[in-house]
């Protein structure tokens, strides 16, 4: 059992006494554990050259639920025979369980001006004799000389689960035990800053290379902080920054200690991806893609799925055909098992438990695009025991962690958040972790498994919602900025009922959208000038990916409402069309807005580029995949465009799925008979460039037209 349960920076050892003030203080703690949360006391204390001795290691911990009950009478007891060597040094200050914001020097200056031989820590919450409240504040933590702190312990005959609070509490409401060990309260927080009660008050205050916890009540630097009762996160947020765990001049002091060099190892660890699908998720075959793509030995991997929907079993079964060749051991789980998101996220967990093999345990969400393939690598180095990569959403602050929680246990944003999620704070630094209680289990990695447990947080809404990973007692869960890991997509609004959904995620998804759908020589229209002119102010250009093509062409024949090239058209204004094509306008599939957005955000760019001075409005009525093929329509005479310019994209290829095809400009006597699979023509519309499909001779061509700005 460690005393400190909220102490503030990563791990240290115990330090020699040096020169000066420092050899006349003596820091005692109580440690039956050495807890993530020990190692970060003894990181604060090493910075400022305390000398620490530690008390109760090996023991076992009988003090009681310190958290939410009375105890912790054994670490009295402890200090009770802890000090006893020391009670004839008169010159020696004792300082009982803190963890630093400031140096000895300024330690000792403080308590000397009390001019008492004893200081007590004032906290303004009575604990657990609230009778007390109106007279005293609690005593908690204290400071003084070695012979008058063995007076107080030595009256110490109670049980180690007996309460320590109420003893040293009781001791200070005696005014004849107060005057005769000559007791004062810290009642300004000059030394010691208990945050129950004060969180409002405490405020960071950024020097030059360091960061002090400030009273903003009293106007005091605090050289120790505590984090007692419910607020050691607080004090953890405060632990990110104090005393120099992060500044601004210099960064991330802490986040380079205790790595694991991977390259020294002569096997990597094996690690189990628990992987979860638990609602229809947009560009999920790309995700899954991208874990076998990871850049980590395949030997080492092994991935549990559960997929909670139907609509995706098509999806995993061509995952499981890729990777059944790649990775030693799958196990998929599917809707038909009817597991809730607890019982599958702790199979996931148990899996690896169960495996003497496996060291580390990845779990990740269908809705974190993992974009960097050093992910597992990067997290293994940290050695953290628990730490989750921030991703956050593009364009939102949203992301996979919160930074704190309200007081009823809900998400809430810390003082910190945005600056973390906007990467403010990663532009003045190399790297950070950010310490926290409880994680949403969208992704986080575990080095050990064994002791990690998902529960519900207390009046969720439903049994499926606000699932929290929480960590074993003493463990510390980390939040990593320190590289770009990826992003979150967005699954609200993500309708199902198409055959391709994710053409409708321009809105929602953007990045991802174009990241899958627009040809990746796009920018370089803009930057290597790859745009040609075939003929005469008819511009060629990559628009598409292969995907864009091929999802569209699937989509309208899964629609399989071609017009048949009739003059009568009821679809448009006018019900007759002059020029017919075989064709399925984007509005029929309820892709029209979405198309005419995918105009103004790519097609609109591009059309400043040629056509200099000319801005686009980027509206079109008429937006819509023509077939040819030789039973139904082969070619399309010459003809106008009702537009201003008009875009013709290649849906498929020419000598692989047709033969023949293109477009003439009689005008100019050019023909294209070659087009590109995923170019586009731009072209005047009307006057100046009457053009004619050419006829094919065998296959199916498809292209996609828009006449803009009519």
């Amino acid at each position: 059992m460690l005393l400190l349960l909220t102490l503030v920076l990563p791990a240290a050892a115990e330090r020699s006494p040096g020169p000066g003030p420092a050899d006349k203080l003596l820091v005692f703690t109580v440690a039956t554990k050495e807890t993530d949360g020990f190692h970060r006391f003894m990181q604060t204390a090493r910075h400022f050259n305390y000398t620490v001795k530690v008390l109760g290691k090996g023991e076992e911990w009988r003090g009681g639920e310190l958290a939410n009950s009375i105890g912790g009478g054994q670490k009295v007891r402890l200090l009770k025979e802890g000090i006893e060597s020391y009670a004839d040094q008169e010159d020696l200050i004792v300082i009982y369980n803190v963890i630093f914001a400031g140096g000895p020097e300024e330690l000792l200056r403080k308590f000397q001006e009390t001019n008492h031989k004893v200081v007590f820590a004032a906290d303004g919450l009575i604990w657990p004799d609230k009778k007390l409240a109106d007279k005293y504040p609690v005593v908690r933590r204290f400071i003084g000389y070695a012979p008058y702190i063995n007076r107080i312990v030595q009256q110490w005959n109670l049980q180690d689960n007996d309460d320590d609070q109420l003893f040293y509490t009781k001791i200070y409401v005696d005014p004849l035990t107060r005057e005769h060990i000559n007791i004062t309260l810290d009642h300004k927080c000059t030394i010691f800053q208990t945050l129950n009660g004060a969180i409002d008050e405490v405020l960071l205050k950024f020097e030059e290379g360091k960061v002090r916890a400030r009273n903003s009540a009293y106007e005091t630097l605090p050289i120790t902080v505590l984090g007692n009762g419910p607020t050691k996160i607080h004090l953890n947020y405060l632990g990110n920054y104090i005393p120099n765990a992060w500044t601004r001049e210099t960064g991330c002091s802490i986040c380079d200690l205790d790595l694991l060099d991977l390259s020294t190892v002569k096997e990597h660890p094996r690690v189990k991806i628990g992987v979860f699908i638990e609602q229809p998720t947009p560009f999920l075959p790309k995700f899954l893609d991208r874990l076998l793509t990871l850049d980590y030995p395949k030997e080492a991997l092994s991935i549990f799925v559960h997929n909670n929907e139907v609509y995706h079993e098509k999806h995993i079964k061509k995952f499981w055909e890729k990777a059944k060749n790649i990775i030693r051991n799958i196990k998929i789980v599917g809707p038909e098992e009817n597991l809730s998101q607890a019982e599958a996220r702790n199979m996931g967990m148990d899996l690896c438990r169960q495996d003497k093999a496996c060291e580390y345990y990845f779990s990740i969400d269908a809705d974190v695009v993992l974009t960097n393939p050093k992910t597992l690598k990067l997290l293994i180095e940290q050695n953290r025991k628990i730490i989750a990569p921030l991703v956050t959403r593009h364009g939102k602050l949203w992301s996979n962690f919160w930074g704190a929680l309200s007081p009823d246990g809900y998400y809430a944003r810390s003082e910190d958040y945005v600056d973390i999620v906007q990467g403010k704070r990663v532009s003045e630094m190399k790297e950070n972790y950010f310490t926290r209680d409880k994680l949403d289990p969208d992704m986080a990695f575990c080095r050990n498994a064994r002791e990690m447990t998902l529960q519900r947080e207390k009046d969720s809404p439903t049994s499926e919602t606000f699932h929290m990973l929480r960590p074993p007692k003493g463990v510390f869960m980390y939040i990593t900025n320190r590289h770009e890991f990826g992003r979150l997509i967005s699954t609200a609004n993500y309708n199902t009922s198409h055959y391709n959904n994710d053409l409708w995620q321009i809105f929602e998804n953007p990045v991802d959208w174009k990241e899958t759908y627009i040809n990746p020589n796009y920018s370089k229209i803009f930057t290597d000038n790859i745009v040609e002119q075939p003929c005469p102010d008819v511009f060629w250009f990559p628009i598409f990916s292969d995907t864009a093509c091929d999802e569209l062409v699937e989509e309208m024949e899964h629609f399989g409402q071609w017009s048949g090239g009739k003059h009568q058209d009821s679809r448009i204004s006018g019900g007759y069309e002059n020029v017919p094509t075989d064709d399925i306008h984007m509005k029929q599939i309820g892709l029209d807005n979405e198309w005419l957005h995918f105009i103004r955000e790519f097609i609109a760019p591009v059309t400043l580029k040629v056509f200099a001075g000319y801005y686009t409005k980027g509206y079109a009525l008429l937006n819509f995949v023509v077939k040819y093929s030789p039973d139904r329509q082969r070619s399309l005479r010459p003809h106008h465009d009702s537009s201003t310019f008009t875009i013709n994209i290649a849906l498929n290829k020419v000598g692989e799925d047709f033969q023949g095809g293109g477009c003439k400009f009689l005008r100019y006597n050019c023909s294209i008979e070659s087009p590109r699979k995923g170019w586009s023509f731009m072209h005047p519309g009307r006057l100046t460039h009457l053009h004619e499909g050419l006829p094919i001779l065998n296959g199916t061509r498809y292209i996609a037209v828009s006449f803009i700005d009519p």
